[in-house]
Parts: C-alpha cells; structure tokens; sequence
C-alpha cells in the first residue's frame, strides 16, 4: 500500500510525494505527463528490500504546477535534490523513466554526493537540448496552444509526425493523443512545449565522470525513446550495466516483466554488496 506526504518547495510549491515499500531509499521518477503510478505501476519491481519515493514533478499528478515559467529539467532537478536533503538520508538509489532519467542524470552529474547508484531507463535526451526524438511532443503543445482540441488531435494524427508514429511507434502515438485530453490544458502545453525543448543540462564529458553503479535499460520500437540513446549512455558511463528490454509495442506486460525484473536484478546486487 503506498503512503502519501506533501512538500514544499523553496518557492513555495507544493509537491506530491508517494512511498511504497521498506527498506533504503529509491528516489524513482516518472516521465513528462506521467505521475507517481507510472512508477509503481510500469517499473518498480515488489519486495526488493527498498522503499521506493516518487516525487510528481511540478504540474504533474497531484503536486501543483507553480509558475510554468519555471518548467524544467533544471528546476524538476532542484525540487527533488530539495526534497532528499531535507527528508531522507542521501546518498540514495536514483533513477526513472525518459524525462525522470534526464533529471537523475543532471543530479549525478551536478549533485554526485545525493546519489548512490543510477538507474536511467528508456532515455529520451543524450546531454544536448531539444532533441528531434522530442518534436512530437512539442507538436502536441503547440496545437494544445492553437487549436480546439478535437481538431489540433485531428491535425495531429494527419500530420507527418502523426502518420510516421502509426507506423514506427503506435504506444508512443496512443500516449500523445492522451495528451489532448489531459487537464489543465494549459499547463499541459507549457509542460509539452517547456521541457520538449529543453535538455539535463550536462555535458558529454560530465557524463563519462559519473562512476556510481549505474543501470541504463533501453527498448526499441520506440522514436521517442530511441535506444540509440540508452546505447550511447551505456557506452559514455564506465561500468554501466545496459539491458535491453521488450518494447510496449510489441507487448506491454511483457515490457513490465522485463522491466522489473531488470530492476529487481541491479537492486539485489546493490543490497548484496552493501
């Protein structure tokens, strides 16, 4: 059963924060739109001997959304580096999914003493901004900001972008058009349009320091996430464990099988060598 607490941030932002689980902590994030079930419910493997803490990044599940001027990987980042400071003991284990791995990223990189170990699956940024892998979301925000919404998802599913997804990446289309009905439309688009453009914020030589054990999961059939780029982490952080993992297109349950137990696996190793 998982337990529920609030945080505040430092500029008075109020953040949703869910717990499951006993034992050392896994500060484990979801993806951009996602929320704290994302985590639970896709990734996070049972009776692993951790707790896991997912913290809604800002507009997301039931934290508050803030200033959308302030939508960020950097500013997502600091809330959570807040948030161990203050309520846990780091170093912690620290990961998530596509927008959660690019803040667990820029946090090894920038704030190396919080972390213990690395967990970085389905990777949708290397080190640069506004990546092409990226554009689909961004199309969505920008039609959010133009269109009613019937016709921006009907733009959307006829447009380049749209008809290119049916065919290389149909869960990836089926998570956008969500997006159409995903209220407060307009925090929505700012979160679409904001952190589509943005980056970690690190650079290829930061990341080739990063030394704490570190586990990059990565599948194909999946533009927005292309596993090139899970690839190319592996390749730039010494030691890293890669696993390749079946891709929601191909099967879902089968992707959170291979999930969990890609997880379940690198935590194990982590207890057995404390």
């Amino acid at each position: 059963m998982s337990e529920i607490a609030m945080f505040r941030t430092s500029d008075g932002t109020l953040m949703n924060v869910e717990m499951s689980g006993e034992g050392p902590p896994v500060v484990f994030h979801h993806g951009l739109l996602g929320d704290a079930n994302q985590a639970a419910e896709e990734a996070f493997p049972a009776d692993t001997g951790f707790r896991r803490i997912s913290i809604e990044a800002r507009g997301h599940g039931r934290s508050e959304a803030g200033d959308p001027g302030c939508f960020s990987i950097a500013t997502f980042a600091d809330d959570v580096a807040s948030y161990i400071e203050k309520q846990i003991a780091a170093p912690v284990v620290l990961g998530g999914i596509s927008m959660g791995a690019a803040i667990s990223l820029r946090l090894a990189v920038t704030r190396p003493n919080l972390v213990r170990a690395l967990i970085l699956s389905r990777p949708a940024w290397l080190t640069q901004s506004a990546p092409e892998n990226m554009a689909p979301n961004a199309e969505v925000g920008r039609l959010l900001r133009e269109m009613p919404l019937e016709e921006g998802k009907e733009a959307f599913l006829g447009g380049s972008i749209g008809r290119r997804l049916a065919i290389e990446g149909p869960d990836n289309l089926n998570s956008l058009l969500g997006f159409f009905s995903r209220p407060p439309h307009n925090i929505t688009a700012a979160l679409l349009t904001a952190i589509s453009n943005d980056g970690p914020g690190v650079t290829d030589a930061e990341v080739r320091q990063i030394s704490m054990p570190t586990l990059i999961i990565g599948n194909d059939r999946d533009p927005i996430h292309p596993i090139a780029y899970a690839e190319g982490l592996a390749e730039r952080i010494s030691g890293a464990r890669f696993v390749k993992i079946t891709s929601k297109a191909e099967s879902r349950s089968q992707h959170q099988a291979d999930f969990r137990r890609a997880m379940g696996a690198f935590l194990k190793d982590l207890k057995a060598n404390d």
